[in-house]
Parts: C-alpha cells; sequence; structure tokens
C-alpha cells in the first residue's frame, strides 16, 4: 500500500473502517507531478504545468472556442482534482443557507464531481466492495444497480419503499439490522422515481432506526442522494437534508452527501457535482483525509471535472438574480404538480385503472397500473398516443418536469384508457 494511503488511513484512525479495500487503498498525490508544481507555482518561470499559455501569460486558446464564452480565460485552464476553491467555498457556504440545521455542525470541503453520478461511484469506490451490502428502497434509481452491485460487486438489499402512504422506516432498519458488521444506505429525497420527499414524522423514524442500528454495532455509511434538494411541493416535509442530522448520530455512521447544479439549478449539460463528508467527532484532519481520497479518486479516472462548467456555476452563484431566477423556475414545476393533483382529485374514475404512488416533490410522480403489466402500458402507450414513460420496478414514471401543464390532462387521460382498452383485449 502507498505510503500516502496509510498516512491518510493513519489519520482517520477507526473511520478507517467505513472504506473498501479500494478505499483504504486510496490516496491523493501530494507529491510526485503534482505536489512538485505546487511547490514551483510562485516561481517566476514554472516549466511544470501540462499546459500552455501566450506570450503574455494568458491561456493559449483557440478564439474558435472562447469566443462563445463569456468567462474569462481563466476557465480554459485545469481546476484541479479537488475543484475550484472559490467554487467549494461558495458551495459550503450555500450547504449553511440551505441546511440552517447544519449550523455548528462539523463536516468537510466539498470536492468537486462531474455531477452526482460521478459521486455515487466515488463512493462505492471508497466505501462498497464484493463483502459489502447496499441497503436501498423497493423503488430506486437503476443507476444504483449499476454503480454498486455491476461496477463495484457489491450485493444490494432492497427494502419496502411504502407503507401507508409513508416512507416505510421499519422495513429499513430490518435491512440495517440483518447480519454483518457494515451497510450503506442510500437514501434519495426527492426519491427518484416516485418523488416522494420523507415527511417530518418520516424523517424522524429514519434517524432514529439508523441509530438503532448504529447503537447495535452497525457501521453504517449513509449516502444522501440529494439531486433533486429543495423542490419540495408541500408542508410538512422535511425540507432540508438528513445529512444536518446523520452529521454527528454516532461514530458508527459516516454520512456521505451527494448533490450539485445539476437538477437543483436546472443545468443538466453542466455536470457539476459535490461530495461531503461527516462523521460524529471527525477532526479537521480526518475531514481532510476523507477530501484527499475523493480526490485521489477524481485524479484517478478523470483527473478533474470542467473548469468551464465549475467558472459558469460560480460566476451564476454570485450573479445577483440568482435566487430569483431560481424560485421562477422552482415555480413552474410546482404550478404542474398542483395541476397533477387537481386533475386526480377531478377524477376519481382513474382510480378503476391506476393508483398513484406518494409524491409530494422532485421532477417525478408514478402510476401503478390495476391489472395490466407496465410494460405493455408503456408500448400501448407509445404506438396508439405517442406517449413515452419509463417504467422502473413495475411502475409508470411520468416526468412532469418535462411536460407542458395543458398537456398534463390528456396524458392521465391517456394512461387511464390505455389500462382499461389492454384489460379488453
Amino acid at each position: 500500500m502507498n505510503e500516502l494511503a496509510i498516512k491518510l488511513n493513519e489519520t482517520l484512525g477507526q473511520a478507517a473502517n467505513f472504506l473498501s479495500p479500494a478505499g483504504g487503498r486510496m490516496y491523493f498525490p501530494y507529491g510526485g507531478i503534482l505536489g512538485q508544481g505546487a511547490e514551483a507555482r510562485s516561481c517566476d518561470i514554472n516549466a511544470t504545468i501540462g499546459m500552455a499559455f501566450e506570450e503574455d501569460g494568458s491561456p493559449l486558446v483557440m478564439k474558435c472556442f472562447s469566443k462563445n464564452l463569456a468567462l474569462d480565460k481563466k476557465a480554459f485552464l485545469y481546476a484541479g482534482s479537488f475543484g475550484l476553491p472559490d467554487l467549494r467555498k461558495a458551495w459550503r457556504d450555500m450547504e449553511f443557507e440551505k441546511n440552517p440545521s447544519l449550523k455548528g455542525k462539523s463536516f468537510s470541503n466539498p470536492v468537486v464531481t462531474n455531477a452526482l453520478t460521478h459521486g455515487l461511484r466515488i463512493t462505492a469506490e471508497l466505501f462498497a466492495g464484493p463483502d459489502d451490502t447496499v441497503v436501498v428502497p423497493d423503488l430506486f434509481w437503476d443507476n444504483y444497480a449499476l454503480v454498486f452491485k455491476e461496477a463495484v460487486g457489491s450485493g444490494l438489499a432492497l427494502f419496502n419503499t411504502f407503507k401507508n402512504g409513508c416512507f416505510d422506516a421499519d422495513a429499513m432498519k430490518d435491512a440495517l439490522m440483518a447480519p454483518g458488521d457494515k451497510k450503506i444506505l442510500i437514501l434519495n429525497f426527492p426519491n427518484n422515481p416516485t418523488g416522494y420527499t420523507a415527511t417530518i414524522e418520516d424523517a424522524t423514524k429514519i434517524v432514529a432506526a439508523v441509530k438503532s442500528a448504529a447503537d447495535a454495532g452497525r457501521r453504517v455509511v449513509v449516502v444522501l442522494d440529494d439531486a433533486y434538494f429543495g423542490l419540495v411541493y408541500e408542508k410538512g416535509i422535511h425540507n432540508e437534508s438528513l445529512f444536518a442530522e446523520f452529521s454527528d448520530l454516532s461514530e458508527n455512521v459516516l454520512a456521505v452527501k451527494l448533490d450539485g447544479t445539476t437538477k437543483e439549478d436546472y443545468v443538466w449539460g453542466l455536470r457539476v457535482g459535490f461530495i461531503s463528508f461527516a462523521f460524529k467527532g471527525a477532526t479537521e484532519e480526518q475531514l481532510k483525509a476523507l477530501e484527499a481520497k475523493a480526490a485521489g479518486n477524481v485524479r484517478s479516472c478523470i483527473s478533474n471535472a470542467s473548469s468551464i462548467g465549475q467558472r459558469l456555476a460560480l460566476a451564476a452563484f454570485a450573479d445577483p438574480d440568482y435566487h430569483a431566477q431560481k424560485s421562477e423556475k422552482y415555480a413552474v414545476l410546482k404550478n404542474r404538480y398542483e395541476a397533477i393533483r387537481k386533475i386526480l382529485a377531478d377524477h376519481p374514475e382513474y382510480a378503476d385503472s391506476f393508483e398513484a404512488m406518494p409524491f409530494n416533490s422532485g421532477y417525478f410522480m408514478c402510476v401503478k397500473p390495476k391489472g395490466v403489466d407496465a410494460e405493455k402500458v408503456r408500448r400501448h402507450l407509445i404506438e396508439r398516443y405517442s406517449i413515452g414513460t419509463i417504467v422502473l420496478s413495475g411502475l409508470i414514471r411520468i416526468a412532469f418536469s418535462t411536460i407542458p401543464t395543458e398537456k398534463l390532462q390528456r396524458l392521465f387521460q391517456c394512461v387511464a384508457d390505455a389500462v382499461l382498452e389492454l384489460k379488453k383485449a
């Protein structure tokens, strides 16, 4: 094992037990090219950097690229494996604004990822392996299986998502208490595919369940997929990240927060995400060790995330109209959500064709066809009505984020009709 990895593990102490074998081997190469480059940064002549500059010292950039970008030429330079320092600070500051419960709590400086899926992969490689079990609701984003099961070989333990219209925290607790000293728990609110966020009561039960598992000696890595953070449309919903609760819950709980601009700021192609860490009693050195392991993982696969994307995000956050514009876009989605609620309330007959699963937030909602296979309904909607949907876990996922409000009534009527037509066939 590399000497730098050994030192990071020593710094982490007992927290190193959360790591997978690959995570234990991971380190950030402070020496070598990067370390030598850092030492030469203030030199009058710096011949260490793998970039190119003009005679005047500005980045050597072709106009066919730069003419379409209203940013400083620095946007074309490497951003570094940890991410732009100013962006990391800005995002951390925003985390406190969006999650007041984080005040007074300790967590790492976020490391920039190539959006949230990349953050999931980093998490999988650092903490999960063939001997580990990943606990997820049975209604989950299918990419979790690709990342944790197929890529790193972890087993998936599914638990029932809903009970009596609420999140089934008891089923989650049973999965965590199953044999095995270590569990990786993924919580995704607002949930993809269902569009459900834990209520305040749900959240209390979820945290208590994890605490019980930790008190029973389980080491739990809680992965908080906060991709759709902030898109909550009802009162009584837990509208902060559960990262605040898990950040100091137990020495047996390590919290990993994955978030980013993609869904929160409606910039899907920007590919700017963040990964942050916390656990009870963590020292600044231990948190920096986890940052270094994450940055080492970034360097080992993509070197660093897009500098242009990061600088665009940083410029947007500094824009005085940022919050107002974000509120405008939120209102568009909330209006569609409310329109769906009214449509379902106005058409009780739809209950003969499908059941609407619990939803209160996010981009999606799901319906469960009655008496007909969901995949058959999906195909029928395409062939007869020219309507495209997604089938996951026997449910039809409807992304209302993409559908104009005026077309929502037709959409649900067609779903109901399709189910009835297939029943008669």
